[in-house]
């Protein structure tokens, strides 16, 4: 049945690739799909969350410390997205990483934090060293980059594969695709 959907979705993100073949790797035309809809998800599971599961009223957990319902939204969208952006990357971008589930897993959210807080300090920086640029411009800078980091962290750390190459001894070249060690947690 996965195999079934995975082999749906793949066909329809390639197919829309014909057009941009000459021009992007198949791979990166995946990660750009399957990384617009979980941006797109994103902004769906936080709307709702914000809308209609806080109905827009601050969260008070521990006395006198309240959590906005912005950032309580966020967290919880932060939540759902990451485990649904992980499937994404690990099952249609990134699925020949024989990397342990788990370990992958790890190394995503990992990563997915690192990129917020990323996204959070570049948006300082524009707003405070370089405040003659519009906020909504600095936000698609700021977008590009963590974007642009996210698909290079994935590509050669979360999902890592390393390709060797044995020389036999006749003198032929064999390639090997080899996953690199990965202590289990």
């Amino acid at each position: 049945m996965l195999s079934r959907i995975r082999h749906l979705i793949v066909g329809i993100i390639d197919f829309f690739h014909k057009p941009f073949a000459r021009f992007m790797p198949k791979q990166t035309f995946r990660y750009i799909a399957c990384g617009g809809t979980n941006t797109i998800a994103g902004m769906v599971f936080f709307s709702l969350i914000f809308n209609f599961v806080l109905h827009r009223n601050d969260l008070h957990l521990i006395p006198g410390f309240p959590i906005t319902a912005r950032v309580a939204s966020l967290f919880m969208a932060f939540c759902v997205n990451v485990p649904f952006g992980f499937v994404l990357s690990s099952y249609i971008v990134f699925p020949e990483s024989q990397i342990d589930t788990k370990v992958q897993f790890v190394r995503y959210t990992g990563a997915a934090v690192l990129f917020i807080g990323m996204a959070y300090l570049l948006t300082k920086f524009f707003a405070y060293v370089i405040p003659s640029v519009r906020a909504d411009i600095s936000n698609i800078f700021v977008s590009m980059i963590t974007a642009v980091m996210s698909y290079l962290s994935q590509r050669f750390y979360t999902f890592k594969i390393t390709k060797v190459t044995n020389v036999t001894a006749t003198g032929e070249v064999k390639e090997e695709i080899i996953v690199e060690e990965v202590i289990n947690l």
